[in-house]
């Protein structure tokens, strides 16, 4: 079998032993020539430290199908390998994946459990097709990985003639946020004649802050984002946007 698919035998082995029947159905045409696929474009992330880390691909569109040898090891023993739990797009376990891996295309997702604090892993993604494979390697640790999910239920309320109270709660996922508490950002915009404008606030430790001296009669928009409050990793997506009006004095 090693022979049929030419440059390829040690993935092929591997993945003979990793999905068995599976690899077989992948390797029964009988075509040896082809293209391999390409390397998946591959984005890790923790969406609650330490306990939720997932690393998505997306399905290729156009390239013939793949079975995906996922594996990932610590830095220093990379002898210990280990097999990250791999979902397929569609596939029911989908409910396990965090809110931050939201997209339009098919996704792939492989789930890292365990993951030590302050440790270096390598993370090795192949694809394999009859035409060859490719992969995608990457070290990572924890800490530069983290991004919550956005904040949730944001609110945005009249507090005076000029002022807005925003509120909103924390992401659900986020585990322990008594020990590991969360810091926000709000953005806000508008149109001026045309023009769009932006403001950057925060960072703001409490869940609701009052915002003065805007506008009344114009609309705004109002979004959150969530960053682990020592500033590891990246701020969350933006929550979704919510608008409001300021109501002009009634004369």
């Amino acid at each position: 079998m090693a022979a049929a698919v030419g440059g390829v035998r040690v993935a092929v082995a591997l993945l003979m032993c990793v999905l068995g029947g599976q690899a077989l159905d992948l390797l029964r045409a009988t075509a040896t020539s082809g293209s391999p696929p390409s390397p998946p474009r591959v984005h890790c992330w923790c969406s609650s430290y330490p306990n939720t880390t997932v690393c998505s691909w997306p399905e290729p569109s156009h390239s013939p199908p793949a079975l995906y040898l996922t594996t990932y090891s610590e830095r220093h023993q990379q002898s210990v390998i280990k097999q990250c739990q791999l979902i397929q797009p569609g596939s029911s376990s989908s409910f396990m994946i965090p809110a931050s891996s939201s997209s339009s295309e098919q996704m792939w997702f492989c789930l890292l459990p365990n993951l030590k604090l302050l440790t270096d892993y390598i993370i090795n993604i192949t694809a394999v097709s009859p035409g060859g494979s490719s992969s995608y390697l990457a070290s990572f640790m924890l800490e530069e990985i983290v991004k919550p999910d956005p904040p949730v239920d944001v609110r945005v309320s009249p507090r005076g003639p000029r002022n807005l109270l925003v509120e909103w709660s924390p992401p659900p996922s986020w585990a322990n946020l008594d020990i590991l508490p969360l810091k926000y950002q709000i953005l806000y915009q508008w149109e001026n004649r045309g023009t769009p404008k932006s403001v950057n606030l925060g960072p703001f430790e409490s869940t609701k802050v009052e915002l003065k001296g805007l506008i009344p009669g114009r609309p705004y928009m109002f979004q959150v984002c969530a960053k682990e409050l020592l500033g590891l990793g990246r701020c969350s997506d933006w929550s979704s946007p919510v608008n409001i009006t300021i109501p002009r004095a009634k004369v």
